[in-house]
């Protein structure tokens, strides 16, 4: 499948600069049922993300293809690396925060708030302190799908920070319906959060929000964007602070100001983005069954 003409939207002369117009977007893998949660190895060579249905996940090598990660994963969603490298994942079935450990025993960081069970831990970055944000919408316990259905007993649908020095848990933001991907700005100084509440509203605006990180918290929430198609699920920035989302058949890709420079078609609805390969400048992308990934001109931020 070649990048490049029909497969490369470009709205702004920027876009011309993050991408490669020769590179082919390629299909590493065809066959899970909702592809999710990628993230890269940069110390073990390998990508890999969550099949969250079919309750695993999978792990892509270069030159040797696919084979099984975790199975069951317990409905593992998003998956990030700590500042020691240990895997960081949001497990829908546990309602919680896990850690692998390096001998791949596994550990529950955080499972409730006040005493009440999370609702559905979905993606999770890592802060230079070590500690763990994440959010929590309820879409592994609306139903046996992705999950266990179940009744939700937290008030709402929240931003936690957790720090794993004291194990505090404290809520950074509660304005959004359906919290979703986030990842922070290159200098930490912001902090990027979707909302997928259009999922279950067709009138709740496809927008991903920006918050200025206020030491232990967050302020001053504002619109970022507003994707013009499909929904901002899951999404990383590049070096430049350019931000590169999930948006409906593709990738979006927004410059720090918010304009909408270009976009990636896929062809199948797209759910999260990561930066790999030795150079970070490598973009696999989860899209309902398929993994995809090509290169592109920009490099994408550390990730351990």
């Amino acid at each position: 499948m070649a990048i490049g003409g029909e497969a490369l939207e470009f709205i702004e002369k920027e876009f011309y600069d993050l991408t490669i117009g020769i590179a082919t977007l390629d299909v590493l893998y065809d066959g899970c049922r909702w592809a999710e949660g990628p993230v890269w190895f940069g110390d073990g060579n390998f990508l890999v993300w969550s099949d969250i249905p079919n309750n695993r996940m999978l792990r892509w090598v270069p030159e040797l293809g696919v084979t099984s990660f975790r199975m069951p994963s317990n409905y593992i969603n998003g998956n990030t690396r700590d500042r020691q490298g240990r895997l960081i994942s949001c497990s829908h079935g546990a309602r919680a925060v896990l850690r692998t450990e390096w001998d791949g025993t596994v550990t529950t960081l955080v499972d409730r708030f006040e005493g009440r069970r999370l609702n559905s831990p979905n993606d999770v970055v890592v802060k230079s302190d070590g500690t763990i944000w994440f959010t929590d919408p309820p879409y592994g316990i609306l139903s046996d799908y992705e999950g266990y259905k179940a009744e939700p007993e937290q008030a709402g649908c929240f931003v936690y920070r957790f720090d794993q020095s004291d194990g505090s848990l404290r809520v950074v933001a509660d304005d959004l319906a359906k919290p979703n991907g986030l990842a922070f700005s290159p200098d930490e100084r912001h902090l990027y959060i979707s909302d997928t509440g259009q999922s279950h509203d067709p009138d709740w605006p496809a927008q991903i929000r920006i918050y200025d990180v206020d030491g232990a918290g967050l302020s001053k929430s504002r619109v970022f964007t507003i994707v013009d198609s499909g929904l901002p699920d899951g999404f990383r920035l590049d070096t430049s602070g350019n931000v590169w989302t999930s948006a409906g058949l593709g990738v979006n890709v927004y410059n720090p100001s918010g304009a909408l420079l270009g976009r990636i078609r896929t062809g199948a609805k797209t759910s999260n983005v990561v930066f790999g390969g030795p150079r970070r400048n490598r973009l696999f992308i989860t899209c309902s069954q398929y993994v995809m990934a090509t290169y592109v001109a920009a490099t994408g931020l550390q990730v351990p």
